[in-house]
């Protein structure tokens, strides 16, 4: 009799079943579908987890396979192509260590102990040998070995960080992968082979201390991106060098509206006069805003005692974030890293009705958090930040209709200052949490069907949420395709019991108030950052530190301009007269550096006719216009908050 082969049932993504042979990979399932499926195949996802095509599959499954055109694929081909490039540089620099080689967004990084600093040269020698591994096409191979067995190999192989790695991440079984006579840990999955990269790119070098502690020795970190089409490379390198001529540091430098000196200390900000007025117009409008839809205005001091960071559980779940205590009349003090144990302090003031609920209570609130030194940058990783805080106390019977209200809050604020284009997502129980995990399900879902009633497309950031509740983050995508992390609704039903709030509901009977913690702008400092890259520097009038900058001809016009400045000044726009004996050109030139919105020029035929010749930075003349014109002309697009013209 013909021996019977034992087979199994494949469900894919449309629903159809195949029955194959026990044993069959995902990539033998992806060629019985067709030859383009199979040569664009990456990665598969079996009963919902990433595995390897090659992977034999020994139980009935739901099968996905995908292409780049799935986040989770493009992912883990940047993962390959941060294999290669550490097969590469040992290949290349016989000796070098290698430590981790993770990705990240839009790219990957690898460590490397190497006693000699890399050069652009050694990139560019890396980049060629990594397409030879390429043109190899060397298969990817999954090895599992017992964790001892594990730990030996990386010692034979002398990569004292591979054998941390394997002896404190890996479990009873470690997995190794291997293409061709190179070894890595690594938990995968991975594409098939080297032959599926294709197009990628080494960027830079710089210094990352092992395992991002200060103590450890210093590595060499080599950033690098991967796509797989070149045509998709070619427009991320375009972007990258519009990003350079964007860089928030080089612009608030020119435009000085920053600064940050080793004698005030590493990530605290100073801000300068015109960086100043910006930071003013902003946070004009976000009180005007909140006062306008209902909100309350609080404020809270910078210290506290610390039995309070206790209560609220952030010395037990956020202390690395946390600077050290001070003492205070022999107790301890601690810098707020947040605002929320203030403002719960303030609801226990008094005994609240459901008829007083929802409180909406928000404060521009200075923060303060520990961030490693390797880790800060420029404005948006700072030390010390104003944080644009809220906190909603509810009543449980309208909390999602509260969290609709908000959501529709948080996108009016961001469109007013541009952002109309961002991604949502849903952040879920993280490993350290408190609270009942039924109560998170409960939270999780209320979210859900808030984001739904608002009729807003997200996704799901699986372990993503704070240590007291699940929270819906809103990144913004500014003028050139670049996601930031801006807006924050979190819900929390911890805090509240741990600090025995109440209300006396309809009933007369005191229950639990839910609470909502939410930032729009995130903090004062980073959305600065964002605003200045997004803008360019080139700030929407409404905005900019000087919005017109008069400009004399010639010394005759001086009196004139100064009149003109006066009639600007009446109409509370900010000004600036540049009177100094220098050519038109120069003036013109100077103004246009500082990207000051509107230039009103004043010669001897502008004096007559009481009018000013008007230029806009980036665009030109815009010709003669009488001043009540132009002024009113500039009234309206403050009003409006009319966006400039991109400046590329």
């Amino acid at each position: 009799m013909p021996e019977t082969v034992a087979t199994i049932r494949v469900t894919l993504p449309d629903g159809s079943l195949r029955e194959v042979a026990t044993g069959t990979t995902a990539l033998a399932v992806a060629e019985s579908i067709g030859p383009r499926l199979a040569k664009d195949a990456l990665v598969a996802m079996v009963d919902g987890v990433l595995v390897d095509l090659n992977r034999p599959i020994l139980t009935d499954v739901a099968l996905q396979i995908l292409t780049h055109k799935d986040a989770a694929a493009l992912a883990v081909l940047r993962h390959g192509t941060a294999h290669a490039t550490a097969q590469a540089v040992q290949e290349l620099f016989p000796g070098t260590k290698i430590g981790q080689g993770p990705v990240i967004e839009g790219g990957f990084y690898y460590d490397f102990d190497r006693p000699e600093p890399f050069t652009e040269d050694d990139l560019a020698k890396i980049e060629g040998r990594m397409r030879e591994i390429v043109a190899r096409n060397l298969p990817i191979e999954r090895i599992e070995l017992p964790k001892d067995e594990a730990i030996a190999f990386f010692e034979r192989e002398g990569e004292p960080y591979k054998v941390y790695f394997a002896t404190t991440k890996g479990d009873a079984t470690v997995t190794i992968y291997r293409q061709g006579a190179w070894t890595d840990f690594c938990r995968g999955p991975h594409v098939p082979s080297t032959g599926r990269l294709k197009a990628f790119k080494l960027l830079s070098v710089a210094g990352a201390y092992w395992l991002g502690d200060e103590k450890n020795k210093m590595l060499q970190r080599i950033y690098g991106v991967s796509y797989p089409k070149k045509a998709m490379l070619d427009e991320y390198l375009v972007r990258i060098e519009e990003a350079k001529k964007r860089d928030h540091r080089v612009i608030g430098k020119q435009l000085e509206l920053y600064t940050i000196t080793e004698d005030v200390g590493a990530g605290l900000i100073m801000w300068l006069p015109r960086g100043a007025r910006i930071r003013n117009e902003v946070e004009n409008f976000w009180r005007e805003e909140h006062l306008k839809f209902g909100y309350d205005l609080v404020y809270s001091p910078h210290i506290a005692n610390r039995e309070l960071w206790n209560q609220s559980g952030h010395t037990d779940f956020y202390a690395e974030s946390m600077f050290g205590p001070m003492t205070v009349d022999e107790r301890l003090y601690q810098l707020k890293p947040m605002n929320c144990p203030f403002h719960i302090q303030m609801y226990k003031a008094r005994l609240w009705s459901y008829r007083d609920l929802p409180l909406r209570w928000a404060e521009l609130g200075t923060v303060y958090r520990y961030e490693r030194a390797g880790v800060l940058h420029g404005l948006m990783r700072v030390r010390g930040f104003t944080q644009d805080d809220a906190h909603h106390f509810v009543a449980q019977d309208v909390m999602e209709s509260e969290l609709v209200w908000l959501l529709d809050f948080c996108v009016h604020i961001l469109k007013s200052f541009g952002f109309t284009n961002y991604d949502i997502f849903l952040s879920t129980r993280p490993e350290k949490a408190i609270g009942d995990p039924a109560d998170w399900v409960k939270a999780e879902n209320g979210l859900r069907s808030a984001l739904d009633r608002a009729r807003l497309a997200y996704q799901v950031d699986e372990g993503g949420g704070a240590f007291y509740g699940p929270k819906i983050d809103i990144k913004i995508k500014d003028a050139i395709g670049r996601s930031w992390q801006c807006s924050t609704i979190q819900f929390d039903f911890a805090l509240p019991e741990r600090f025995d709030l109440h209300y006396i509901d309809r009933d007369g009977q005191q229950k639990r108030p839910f609470m909502i913690h939410r930032a729009l702008l995130g903090s004062v400092e980073r959305f600065f950052g964002v605003l200045i890259e997004h803008y360019a520097g080139n700030f929407p009038v409404w905005l900019a530190p000087v919005q017109v900058k008069v400009l004399a001809i010639t010394d005759d016009q001086i009196g004139y301009a100064r009149t003109v400045v006066e009639a600007l000044k009446a109409q509370n726009i900010r000004v600036m007269l540049d009177d100094r004996s220098e050519k038109i050109g120069a003036k013109i030139r100077d103004a246009e550096l500082l990207k000051v919105p509107y230039m009103f020029i004043v010669g001897g035929r502008e004096a007559e006719q009481k009018a000013v010749a008007v230029r806009r930075h980036g665009v030109g003349d815009m010709g003669s216009k009488p001043i009540a014109e132009a002024i009113g002309m500039l009234i309206q697009e403050i009003q409006s908050k009319g966006l400039p013209q991109a400046e590329l």
